[in-house]
């Protein structure tokens, strides 16, 4: 059985902050309407979760202290910061991801956001539910961690290895069976999902796009998960550090995606932090690397990719891709 410190008061602190923020969050968006988000608002909001998320590490430190002790505490406290610092790094490929994504479909820039808010909320539960299900699966077959491990390296090296440009949607094979299953329009009709044209109903291509936005979270989850669970197999930290990731991602989306060219470096770095990550997990029973050292090595890499990307970025040039209709 795994151990974990969640507890009662710790779900209920957490899901009061997250609770607060969404509701604020939603607030917002349905008082405002469809707009064409502003950097600087994207950089407050990235700023509030990256805040929140800190603070309620602080939070769960001080908690752990006065309840477990000292060395409990900073143990617990350094794998959050850890699973969340390596879950905002993975997230930012899911940005750049959403960058062709949403060229590929031509979505107008004001109704973006919208698909983001749906399409989070749903990767929310779809995490939550994953996370459950990987904590079972360690806590009935020890084994599986080694498989985690064995993911995690694969997923790596076909990341180095892979072209960032390589994905072709025209060709995508769930748009093509989407086409011939569901009734859709060809163009865009404000911000609604759905509208109904003599008494049929029909998607629009806002639609399709969350759908996809919910794919491709499915599948950095693959990934993502499994990275946390080497750091830490805690489930409460992982869900927590997942989490507080993943609702930062679309107001990160709004604040890189104008720079998403000039990171051209940075999926190189993510491929080896899952390298590094994976072999972590695969020689915890001859060396357990100890979790200081693993921020260190994930924020290193981090931070070198990211230096790279920028020193290099004017010679790097990428096309965008072509605008179609469905």
């Amino acid at each position: 059985m795994l151990q974990t410190t969640g507890t009662p008061l710790l779900y209920v602190v957490f899901g009061v902050i997250v609770g607060i923020l969404l509701v604020i969050d939603l607030w917002q968006l349905n008082k405002q309407g469809s707009h064409k988000i502003s950097a600087k608002e994207a950089g407050s909001w990235v700023g509030v979760w990256v805040v929140a998320a800190l603070a309620f590490g602080a939070w769960y430190w001080w908690y752990l202290d006065g309840v477990h002790g000292r060395a409990i505490a900073n143990e617990h406290a350094l794998e959050y910061l850890t699973g969340y610092l390596l879950e905002m790094a993975l997230a930012a490929d899911n940005v750049f991801v959403w960058v062709t994504l949403f060229t590929f479909f031509a979505v107008p820039i004001e109704f973006q956001k919208r698909v983001l808010v749906y399409g989070l909320l749903g990767a929310v539960i779809m995490r939550a539910i994953m996370i459950f299900v990987g904590a079972v699966l360690i806590a009935k077959f020890h084994w599986i961690l080694y498989v985690f491990g064995l993911i995690l390296v694969v997923s790596g090296l076909k990341m180095w290895f892979a072209s960032p440009d390589s994905s072709n949607l025209a060709e995508n094979r769930l748009l093509q069976w989407l086409r011939g299953h569901i009734r859709m329009v060809d163009d865009y009709h404000g911000d609604r999902f759905f509208i109904v044209k003599n008494g049929i109903r029909y998607a629009t291509p806002l639609f399709i796009v969350v759908i996809f936005v919910e794919l491709t979270d499915l599948i950095f989850a693959v990934d993502s998960i499994p990275a946390v669970f080497a750091v830490t197999q805690d489930p409460f930290v992982v869900f927590t550090s997942n989490i507080f990731a993943i609702l930062c991602l679309r107001s990160m989306y709004f604040l890189l995606k104008e720079l998403a060219d000039r990171f051209h470096l940075l999926h190189y770095g993510l491929a080896v932090i899952l390298v590094f990550i994976g072999v972590k997990m695969l020689v915890v029973e001859v060396y357990k690397i100890p979790i200081g050292i693993a921020l260190g090595v994930v924020a290193a890499v981090l931070a070198s990719s990211v230096i790279a990307s920028l020193y290099t970025s004017r010679k790097h040039g990428t096309s965008p891709p072509s605008e179609v209709k469905l």
